[in-house]
């Protein structure tokens, strides 16, 4: 069978936030801190709408690009929130998870042999995506000195006349770090003067700390060239309800849509009016889960500092990305040291890119009383080395 099997698929590696997840579901015991996933339920009133959909309106199809009534409300709170407006009638795609959105984005975009811009460190999925769309994935480093920022320099270096698309990821997973409107103007000069597309997932736009999400789309000749791709698994605590959008140019959205509608069909009815009602009246619930993730942040962050380890300060998303590289070992082989002897799961930064090496992705979506009992375990593993 192996014989059959594509080349392309075949030198993708598996994910390695999964391949720490899967260790550590299959050990009793474990403290995991691996997986970026909210530890609150569905707030109840989102859970309710989705129950009473199935109920009191069925579990048929919807339209392939999502129910109007969610795509409006998209428009709405992406306008009142961000101040980006879009046509629901025709801008406007709902996908299964940002992760969809991204796939079909560069599946439409890209001809064998582009090149697709991809800051490192960065989520597991988008490098592969562009390699499957036949594309050739870049990678742009950022460094823990810039704050994991991604540089204006560092991308028009990178630039060649095969560059067809940059995916950016801000508030970032794994690094936290974020993008304010300065640092973006200098990116977006870059970008228009070489018509570059920006696939921009903002997955974590409403999980900040300090400072307000700034969107590419915003900027000065950036709308016709930015796709907006956010969900609902993160802000809302809505992972298995698997639902995300992508927003955009109306010629873009319709060819992701011949694709969205031959592979998928449409996103799930009932997450598609469960998302109505997290639009609508969700935004309390967002505001205390950001409370809490701010809590963590500040714990996390300064456990690894007292444990004497450099420790960048995430302003966005639930993740912090402390340095190992001092410790005399690969971030692979720390994390699987560390969860042999403690039984503490994370990730290893190199399974977020070639720039994550000598780093490790700890999540603060986890209770406070797991995180508090992970440090004082990692702490102890170190002294151990």
């Amino acid at each position: 069978m192996n014989k059959l099997l594509s080349e392309k698929v075949k030198q993708i590696k598996p994910s390695g936030i999964r391949k720490f997840f899967d260790i550590a579901a299959s050990m009793e015991g474990v403290i995991s801190l691996g997986v970026g996933e909210p530890d609150f339920p569905t707030p109840a009133h989102i859970r309710d709408a989705g129950i009473n959909s199935i109920l009191e309106k069925g579990t048929t199809y919807t339209a392939n690009v999502g129910l109007i009534e969610l795509r409006r409300a998209i428009s709405k709170y992406l306008e009142s929130r961000f101040g980006v407006e879009y046509d629901p009638a025709d801008q406007v795609l709902v996908t299964v998870g940002a992760s969809e959105a991204v796939d079909l984005a560069l599946r439409a975009v890209v001809n064998p042999g582009d090149e697709v811009l991809v800051p490192e460190p960065t989520y597991v999925s988008y490098a592969p995506s562009a390699i499957l769309a036949g594309g050739v994935a870049v990678a742009v480093p950022t460094y823990e000195k810039d704050d994991f920022r991604l540089t204006a320099d560092v991308i028009r270096e990178l630039i060649t006349p095969k560059t067809k698309a940059i995916v950016f990821c801000y508030p970032n997973n794994p690094t936290g770090a974020v993008m304010e409107k300065d640092d973006l103007r200098a990116i977006a000069d870059v970008l228009r003067e070489h018509d570059i597309l920006v696939i921009a997932d903002e997955i974590y736009a409403e999980l900040v700390y300090g400072i307000e999400h700034t969107s590419m789309a915003t900027l000065p000749g950036m709308y016709e060239k930015t796709l907006l791709i956010n969900g609902f698994s993160k802000a809302f605590s809505m992972t298995g309800w698997r639902l995300g959008y992508a927003c955009g140019p109306t010629d873009l959205i319709e060819a992701m849509k011949k694709i969205h509608q031959y592979v998928i069909m449409c996103a799930p009815t009932m997450s598609q009016w469960a998302a109505i009602e997290a639009l609508e009246n969700g935004m309390p619930a967002v505001r205390e889960m950001v409370g809490e993730y701010d809590k963590r942040r500040q714990i996390i962050v300064q456990g690894f500092r007292d444990m004497g380890l450099s420790c960048f300060e995430p302003k966005g998303a639930f993740y912090c990305f402390p340095r190992i590289s001092d410790l005399g070992m690969s971030s692979d082989e720390f994390c699987n040291r560390l969860l042999e002897a403690e039984k503490v799961a994370v990730v290893p930064g190199s399974a977020f890119g070639d720039s994550g090496e000598g780093y490790i992705r700890v999540s603060y979506a986890y209770s406070i009383d797991s995180i508090k009992q992970a440090l004082v375990k990692i702490e102890r593993f170190i002294q151990t080395l």
